[in-house]
């Protein structure tokens, strides 16, 4: 079953490689979207594919890289809609 989750991290995310990591562990289990900085120190991202591998990611979500500190990880289910062709970091 395909799911679309749209997630926002916050705490010490940025400057960690945590956009990094998401797009390698995405790539690596055939998700596709996006990752990318949010100026108020969020990481934001929009990971859809399949169901169980888009909850993988939103795990490693929770922890974040060596060196990060997650203080809240929120995340709106969407239906998926099969809109992105690859997984991308944005800047």
């Amino acid at each position: 079953m395909k799911a679309k989750a749209h997630a926002y991290v916050s705490g010490r995310v940025q400057g960690v490689f945590f956009r990094q990591n998401v797009a390698d562990l995405a790539e690596s289990l055939g998700l596709t979207g996006w990752v990318r900085n949010v100026p108020d120190g969020r990481v934001e991202a929009i990971i859809e594919g399949e169901e169980e591998s888009v909850q993988k990611v939103m795990q490693f979500c929770q922890k974040g890289p060596p060196g990060a500190h997650v203080s809240d990880l929120k995340i709106t289910w969407e239906e998926a809609r099969g809109e992105f062709q690859t997984f991308k970091i944005l800047h």
